[in-house]
């Protein structure tokens, strides 16, 4: 199969990659500076910026007729949404949640008369539970959950298939684009969330992306992979808690886990 997969230049776009090529898939493996690319051994390289409909067309044409898409570009930034920059969070959006309705949109057409394609959405644990300092993040996440959703009722009519990776915390972590402390108000809440990923992914720290780039290889390979794909045990465990508990246990659970008095 030839798989697109956008965000590649580093940490789970660049393992998915590379897992895809092993898995003896043509990857065309894209970012918006091509030259974090050197070094993915995979049939194209491109440049493509997410945001942009002209770029997105551009690498289309280069790319060739593709079987699989993996939207895994993605910005993230840490902030109090009291004060969290509006213009910000409307970019964090705009890669996150709309780029890949961008893309798609180019791409559905063609595959909708020919009847067949996968699309692989890479969300987040926090795409189904909204953690404080992370709004902005957690909402655009939370967002391509809803839109993966609506894509897999509308589209497997056509014969492609819509799935949503949802990694826990995943070493080394995504590359931020600015915090925003806020008021020193919030201080002590930056104080007591710092670290809390190691509550939940124990002494052996958070696993590389090679176990979300194996999800998604998996995912592209078999047709019987469901909607949605936790990955990571922590993902399990607080995705399990999320489903069984209502918001009040949950909060109480997650405050007991976590050492969180705020």
């Amino acid at each position: 199969m030839r798989i697109l997969v956008t965000g590649a230049g580093r940490a789970i776009g660049a393992a998915t990659a590379r897992a895809l090529a092993a898995g003896g898939h043509e990857v065309v493996a894209t970012a918006r500076d091509p030259a974090s690319l050197a070094g993915l051994d995979v049939h194209l390289r491109l440049a493509l910026d997410v945001t942009d409909d002209a770029s997105i067309g551009t690498a289309l044409a280069e790319a060739g007729e593709l079987d699989g898409v993996v939207n895994n570009a993605a910005l993230t930034a840490k902030g109090p949404l009291e004060s969290f920059p509006v213009e910000h969070m409307r970019a964090i959006f705009e890669t996150n949640a709309i780029g890949p309705v961008r893309l798609l949109q180019q791409v559905l057409p063609g595959w909708r008369r020919r009847g067949s394609g996968v699309v692989v959405n890479i969300s987040s644990i926090q795409g189904r539970v909204g953690t404080p300092l992370e709004g902005a993040y957690a909402a655009s996440k939370f967002a391509l959950e809803a839109l993966s959703e609506a894509l897999y009722y509308e589209l497997g009519h056509f014969g492609i298939r819509v799935v949503v990776i949802e990694p826990g915390y995943t070493g080394p972590g995504m590359k931020r684009s600015g915090d925003h402390p806020g008021d020193p108000a919030y201080a002590e809440l930056w104080a007591q969330w710092a670290g809390t990923d190691a509550a939940v992914t124990g002494p052996g720290g958070r696993p590389g992306p090679e176990t979300v780039a194996e999800a998604v290889r998996r995912a592209v390979e078999d047709p019987g992979t469901p909607l949605r794909v936790p990955v990571g045990a922590d993902a399990a465990t607080v995705l399990g808690a999320r489903s069984r508990l209502d918001d009040a246990e949950f909060e109480q659970a997650m405050r007991a886990v976590l050492g969180i008095t705020w």
